[in-house]
């Protein structure tokens, strides 16, 4: 594992302090560019960040609720994402009363749910300018390209053909309907 510069090292620690603060949440700090992933904290660190025993920490590795990564010389380091789970595990299970089972559970969850928003995201940004698909009713294959804020290309695959019709379409003068503009066999 390689050594991080000091400054780097403070800039994790800054938001691992907003993380336990709730001034910031993964998916802000995420957006930062910081790599919610790079183990940056020692046992010692982690533990005093996240305002828990280092003992309770190495607990928590073992039955695998936080597994810390770990160096070539066997230490433990945790990441941004591991210092969110240690808060959010203390919270649920002191605060809330939620056994270690629910609290992997529930985290495992949230994790899966911030993962998805994240792909959803991502996917939104390419969408900008790119393709949709849908379902057409008779089981064709419908790619929804926009093109201008006033048009829309649709282009159908019928089962069998394996030919594409590309349809232009644009809205009625009231804005409420698309309606067909051009019809255009594509693949010939």
């Amino acid at each position: 594992m390689a050594r991080i510069a000091q400054e780097v090292r403070r800039a994790y620690a800054a938001c691992a302090a907003a993380l336990v603060s709730a001034r910031a949440d993964l998916d802000a700090v995420d957006s930062l560019g910081l790599n919610v992933e790079l183990p940056v904290f020692s046992v010692g660190q982690a533990a005093e960040i996240a305002g828990i025993h280092p003992q309770t920490l190495r607990q928590y590795d073992r039955l695998g609720l936080v597994v810390a990564k770990r160096t070539e010389g066997g230490a433990r380091r945790y990441t941004l994402r591991d210092i969110d789970r240690l808060v959010q595990a203390q919270h649920l299970s002191q605060d809330e009363g939620i056994n270690l089972a629910g609290v992997t559970r529930i985290l495992s969850l949230q994790e899966e749910n911030r993962q998805l928003r994240r792909q959803n995201r991502h996917l939104r940004q390419r969408l900008e300018g790119g393709s949709v698909f849908e379902a057409g009713i008779d089981g064709e294959v419908v790619e929804v390209r926009q093109a201008q804020a006033k048009s829309k290309y649709y282009r159908v695959w019928r089962r069998g053909s394996g030919k594409p019709l590309q349809i232009t379409a644009g809205r009625h003068d009231d804005d409420t309907e698309l309606v067909p503009a051009e019809l255009v066999l594509l693949g010939d």
